[in-house]
């Protein structure tokens, strides 16, 4: 079984997340997407990051009517931070019956060149790249990667944050369940 992993703070998951995952699965060979959850990921400061047990919770909502996505826990069982290429070694030995390959946007394969061991993972896995506004894909890298243009929305989690501490409303930006989720605990307030 063929598995793409997006990974990501998901701070918090919405529908433009959720769009590009059931765009991979519609479109390509993949036929799961995990949503890993980066309890702490080295390129972002902790202290803007909800409780990681909260993200994944909010991740388990969204996708909890689709056994096709799944939310994934691993990295909360790795050292801190998390890079991609200790997960992707761990996911291998844990799962040897799965193929797994990465899903990111243009944005994210930019910087790859700054992750720990990315050598390694250019060499052994595809990586399915979807194109975000102002990020051409050049494949500088010599990376297995696949480009597949998913319908993209100008959302972003940093907006999301600041409109609900003003006060706004994120409707529709987010499942009605994480939105609901989100007032009950009162997140990024």
């Amino acid at each position: 079984m063929k598995i793409g992993l997006l990974f990501g703070s998901f701070n918090p998951i919405h529908i433009g997340h959720l769009i590009v995952a059931n765009h991979i699965l519609n479109e390509t060979d993949i036929e799961k997407v995990w949503i890993v959850v980066s309890p702490q990921n080295p390129f972002k400061a902790e202290s803007n990051l909800l409780n990681e047990y909260h993200r994944l919770h909010l991740v388990r909502i969204a996708t909890e009517d689709d056994n096709r996505i799944k939310a994934s826990d691993i990295e909360f069982q790795l050292p801190k931070p998390s890079y991609t290429a200790n997960t992707l070694i761990y996911l291998a030995e844990k799962y040897p019956d799965k193929e797994f390959c990465i899903i990111m946007g243009s944005d994210s394969f930019r910087n790859l060149g700054s992750w720990k061991n990315w050598e390694t993972i250019i060499k052994n896995y595809e990586i399915y790249v979807y194109l975000r506004p102002g990020f051409d894909f050049k494949n500088d890298k010599g990376a297995k990667a696949i480009v597949v243009k998913a319908p993209l929305l100008q959302i972003s989690a940093t907006e999301l944050r600041n409109n609900i501490k003003k006060g706004k409303s994120i409707r529709y930006m987010v499942p009605d369940k994480v939105l609901e989720e989100i007032e009950r605990g009162g997140y990024y307030k």
